[in-house]
């Protein structure tokens, strides 16, 4: 690792450590975590104090730089107790910034600053820009924006910064994980096979080491107090409904086949019969046992939940069902949406506008032959149902709320003898300008395609 002079390098405690001091040591505490430090003379037990109230340059705590009180600064840091402040004068010039315990410092060279992982993410946030990588036990807080061009790829001799401090970042960039072999991340499976998003979604929608507490994470309700939740029924389409059958609840509990049945039976119909297209009355029921609403639970002041066929987590109720019908006996073709409440269809878009043609297309590579669906149920979710409950797992939530209903589809589906195929995709831009909505507040999450298979 490189070493820079004395003046260059300010410490601070890290966000969420305290310390203690006592008369022979003390106790950094950092819940659950914590750590004891005895047998401490009076130099770095005041060096301690001092951080306490602040950042501090290390010339400003100890007077040695290679004595007692330097020594334990840098241990602190290497255990990531400290963030640690790189500095040219008066100018900062990047934070490590740990929230974990850091990983020991790599050995061998450290890449070029600029071979950043294909992870590795820069960002602005209210503090200014921020390196991030997924895997990693820090960040990297940017205040100098030759920092960004030398990640950037500028030349080191072109940007102004001593060759000790260009160490220095190199050093920890490699130490956080920021850098890496491109040839590396591109011959290794694991490292090729992931996606940076998906990589990202993973690890932000999940407890781990940056989010160890419920503080900030799961069903806080933390925009409870700032904004009103969004209401549960989507307002009405204009134009008249279509009013859909009921089916015999009580008459499908003893006629149904069992459970055992349903669950063996059900495959992905890839092949439907267009010379007998599903019915009305088949679309009314399987719209019926899966996505109706059927209870509203208001459960104090502006707030209300919701029960369906299919689970939700904490009761938000956040997807919308939008039938596109290319051939239902009984019914015009076009993109409905399902009234869940009133069990009705609100015809929304022309079966021949270039956006539900787009939607009916994209999902031809999932049939025989590349044929039209009969119809599809594109899933849509109003996300904002559940990002005013959730904290970091909203939109992780959201897709296991459309796995779990595309399993009810199936089933039901099963059991009245129709063929089913869910997709694990959609066109989203098709969706919002068909359904003319804002993507922040409604977007696109699936599409299951529904109808008679063909006959074996």
């Amino acid at each position: 690792m490189s070493t820079l002079v004395h003046e260059r390098l300010r410490y601070a405690l890290r966000t969420g450590v305290t310390c203690l001091t006592m008369p022979n040591g003390a106790v950094l505490l950092n819940p659950p975590h914590n750590k004891k430090l005895t047998g401490l003379p009076a130099a770095s037990r005041d060096a301690l104090k001092t951080l306490n109230r602040g950042p501090a340059l290390l010339s400003q705590l100890a007077t040695d730089p290679a004595g007692d009180v330097a020594v334990l600064l840098g241990q602190l840091a290497a255990e990531g107790w400290l963030a640690v402040t790189v500095v040219d004068g008066d100018r900062d010039l990047y934070t490590l910034d740990p929230f974990t315990t850091p990983r020991a410092r790599p050995a061998g060279a450290a890449p070029a600053p600029g071979a950043l992982s294909k992870f590795t993410i820069l960002r602005r946030d209210t503090t200014g820009f921020v390196l991030e990588h997924p895997l990693s036990w820090c960040d990297l807080r940017i205040a100098d924006p030759r920092i960004i061009a030398v990640l950037g790829g500028q030349d080191a001799a072109e940007s102004g910064l001593a060759p000790e401090v260009l160490e220095r970042l190199a050093d920890d960039l490699h130490w956080g994980g920021f850098t890496a072999n491109p040839v590396d991340e591109r011959d290794r499976f694991t490292t090729r096979s992931w996606s940076a998003p998906d990589l990202w979604f993973h690890r932000r929608s999940t407890l781990g080491p940056r989010t160890i507490t419920w503080e900030h994470f799961g069903p806080t309700k933390w925009a409870k107090d700032s904004f009103p939740q969004p209401d549960a029924r989507k307002p009405a389409y204009p134009g008249t409904p279509v009013a859909l059958p009921a089916p015999d609840l009580a008459a499908l509990r003893t006629a149904d086949p069992s459970l055992t049945t349903v669950l063996e039976d059900r495959h992905s119909c890839r092949e439907y019969d267009d010379s007998a297209p599903i019915t009305l009355d088949q679309l009314a029921e399987l719209l019926y046992r899966t996505a109706r609403t059927r209870e509203v639970k208001p459960v104090g002041p502006g707030e209300e939940l919701l029960s369906r066929p299919y689970p939700s987590g904490g009761g938000v109720y956040e997807i919308e069902v939008y039938p596109i019908v290319r051939t239902v006996d009984g019914l015009d073709a076009g993109m409905y949406h399902y009234n869940s409440f009133e069990h009705t269809l609100h015809r929304i878009a022309e079966p021949d506008s270039a956006e539900v043609r787009q939607l009916v297309r994209s999902t031809s590579a999932t049939l025989v032959g590349g044929a039209e669906p009969q119809v599809v149920l594109l899933l849509a979710a109003r996300a904002g149902r559940v990002m005013w409950t959730y904290e970091q797992v909203a939109y992780a939530s959201i897709l296991k709320h459309v796995g779990v209903l595309m399993q009810t589809v199936y089933l039901a589906g099963t059991a009245m003898g129709l063929g089913v195929c869910a997709q694990g995709f959609s066109d989203t831009a098709a969706f919002v300008a068909a359904a003319g909505v804002d993507e922040l507040e409604e977007c696109g999450v699936g599409s299951i395609i529904v109808g008679t298979p063909a006959r074996s």
